[in-house]
């Protein structure tokens, strides 16, 4: 059997999910037990000058304080390494390797600083260390990119260098391709090693694949304990080793693996997720960043659908460097969809006509303060709307939906079997199989302040205002207060949008609603922070 070795990044990697804080406790049994289970090699936490010297994390501004997190640790077998992302730790901080606690460093780079990286890793070799590269997001090299780092890296003849899968991009043809590729130009001497994420739930899987290669080439496994990392998390150390175990003769001792999960590892687990999820899916399966789709979630305007249309329209090359301003402009101009609405505010001004109309959105109020609600529908019989949501404590006549995501989380109500409302919605919302009653231009209707810039009122507001609505009363919008299931009735609370900047929020749509007064006469229902 070719020489296949585990190398557990759990303190490194995983410490993107705590900020490195395992205590010092935490660490040393971790190292101890991954030791004693016969992982090869131990990352222990990341070099970094801009952190100051903390002893119960993994990530220390030099050699020298790695120190503390090995004392009294006593290392049978591991190869203990730790990590630098270049241009955070200068090689005035990393002592010659017979005086240091560790015995390797692993470098990882991006493509634009392959060259300065080099020489920094050419240093840190001359100081004794065995050296790993760790290119960011091989995906992004071309072929011939990437064969002419390896050629600079046969000069190097550093330890090993790694398939690194920043994004969690690759299947398993990529991966072989990547791998046929080092294998078939690297120094025999040099170890090929494999870094991935979970987005696609294929950590495992692409290991076993590269275990199973028939090659001789000397493989290094990055995994760590539960997969704990960085997003949609890594390789499961103890997954890997008891794969080996079972199929290759291996002799790795699981039971201390599971009991670092169990002691260590699922505390962490409890504070903060880490794994498969919906966000790095769509990462993953859109070759991009996860921080474009992060933005666009964070907008809750926008269906999955509407996420993946708008990165399918990201160029290649700007698809793994995050670019706030450039998706920002691609997210505004995919709201603005442009249709002629010159009829509809004719159409719906003569259905509308002179009579009361009240509008009703999903704040607490509407259960609270629903008996002054009927009172008010009985004596005045209004033109009921509901906006952004759709309920069945009031007889709607229609329904008003500004954001192309609650617009689909309701879409069973709206068009359910004896459904009567009809449907308005503004331009970004996409008719599906149902049809869109009244579809007015988005970018007309929104406000130029970013957090209340669709705010559903606000806009329908302006749509009445335009057809000479003289008047309209209003429930349920009670404003935002910092505890969301204070804002909406219970029933909405799964549809939660946010209680940040609340009291901005509320001071720009009082404002907002007393300017509108100039024009509509508005009457509360029910309570609300904007009167």
């Amino acid at each position: 059997m070719r020489d296949i070795k585990i190398l557990d990044c759990t303190l490194r990697d995983g410490g993107f999910v705590n900020d490195w804080n395992f205590g010092k406790g935490s660490m040393k049994s971790i190292i101890g037990r991954l030791d004693k289970a016969g992982v090869d090699i131990v990352e222990i936490g990341f070099l970094d000058s801009r952190r100051t010297y903390d002893p119960n994390r993994s990530i220390q501004p030099d050699t020298e304080s790695l120190k503390t997190i090995l004392e009294n640790t006593d290392i049978k077998n591991a190869i203990i390494v730790a990590m630098i992302d270049f241009g955070t730790c200068g090689i005035e901080l990393v002592e010659h390797q017979t005086t240091s606690c560790i015995n390797g460093i692993r470098v990882i780079f991006k493509k634009k600083d392959c060259r300065e990286a080099l020489k920094f890793c050419s240093q840190l070799k001359e100081k004794g260390y065995k050296l790993f590269l760790q290119p960011v997001s091989v995906t992004g090299y071309s072929d011939d990119e990437m064969t002419d780092l390896l050629d600079e890296v046969n000069k190097l003849e550093p330890y090993g260098i790694s398939i690194v899968d920043t994004y969690g991009l690759m299947h398993k043809k990529q991966l072989i391709h990547y791998f046929n590729l080092m294998d078939g130009k690297l120094e025999e001497t040099i170890s090929i090693g494999y870094h991935s994420h979970n987005n696609f739930q294929l950590s495992y899987a692409n290991c076993v694949e590269l275990i199973e290669m028939n090659s001789e080439r000397s493989l290094i496994l990055d995994a760590s304990l539960y997969g704990m990392g960085k997003s949609a998390g890594n390789a499961n150390t103890e997954l890997i080793a008891m794969y080996l175990n079972r199929n290759f003769g291996s002799r790795y001792d699981v039971n201390q693996l599971l009991e670092a999960i169990d002691v260590d590892i699922m505390k962490e687990y409890a504070k903060k997720f880490w794994g498969y999820s919906l966000m790095h899916y769509i990462a993953a399966s859109n070759d991009c960043h996860p921080d474009f789709v992060k933005t666009l979630i964070d907008k809750r305007t926008l269906s999955v659908w509407s996420i993946n249309e708008i990165l399918g329209k990201l160029e290649q090359k700007s698809r793994l460097t995050f670019n706030k301003e450039l998706i920002e402009k691609m997210y505004e101009e995919y709201q603005n969809v442009v249709v002629d609405d010159a009829g509809e505010y004719i159409k719906l001004a003569k259905e509308l006509g002179g009579g009361p109309i009240l509008i009703i959105a999903p704040g607490n109020s509407i259960v609270k303060h629903k008996e002054e609600i009927d009172k008010y529908i009985n004596e005045r019989k209004p033109l009921v709307i509901s906006t952004n949501f759709v309920t069945d404590k009031y007889k709607t006549d229609y329904v008003f939906f500004g954001n192309a995501k609650r617009y689909s989380q309701f879409y069973d109500e709206i068009y359910k079997d004896g459904a009567s409302a009809k449907v308005i919605c503004t331009s970004n919302v996409s008719e599906s199989n149902k049809f869109i009653d009244f579809t007015f231009n988005f970018n007309s209707l929104i406000s130029r302040e970013e957090p209340i810039r669709d705010n559903p009122m606000l806009m329908l507001l302006k749509i009445l205002v335009k057809i000479n609505v003289k008047s309209a009363a209003l429930a349920g919008f009670d404003g935002y207060s910092y505890r969301n299931a204070d804002n909406y009735f219970e029933e909405y609370i799964k549809f939660l949008y946010c209680s940040d900047d609340v009291i901005l929020r509320n001071n720009i749509i009082k404002n907002k609603v007393k300017d509108l007064k100039n024009e509509i006469e508005l009457r509360f229902v029910t309570p609300s922070a904007y009167v």
